[in-house]
């Protein structure tokens, strides 16, 4: 190869270098912003002021249990089923 070549090559490597040095250091940032531990709270704070912004209503929903004997015989039954949880 001729010198000329060569430093065509020598100057795109150092190119390439450089861009590879920028995006390290971008990546470095990223993670930098991603490993800072942000409390469950703040998260559900946010989610809720956001929800309440866009218009929706946080639901309670509670539990409901049943004692009377045909939801007990059906839960039995669907119990001794063999089909994949995912399919019934």
């Amino acid at each position: 190869m001729s010198d000329d070549q060569n430093a065509q090559l020598l100057e795109l490597i150092r190119g390439l270098q450089q861009r590879l040095d920028s995006i390290e250091s971008d990546i470095k940032s990223i993670k930098l912003l991603n490993a800072q531990n942000v409390p469950e709270e703040t998260i559900v704070a946010i989610a809720a002021a956001v929800s309440g912004y866009m218009g929706f209503r946080a639901k309670k929903r509670q539990k409901h249990f049943t004692t009377s004997r045909t939801w007990q015989a059906t839960t039995r039954g669907s119990q001794l089923v063999h089909t994949p949880l995912h399919l019934r």
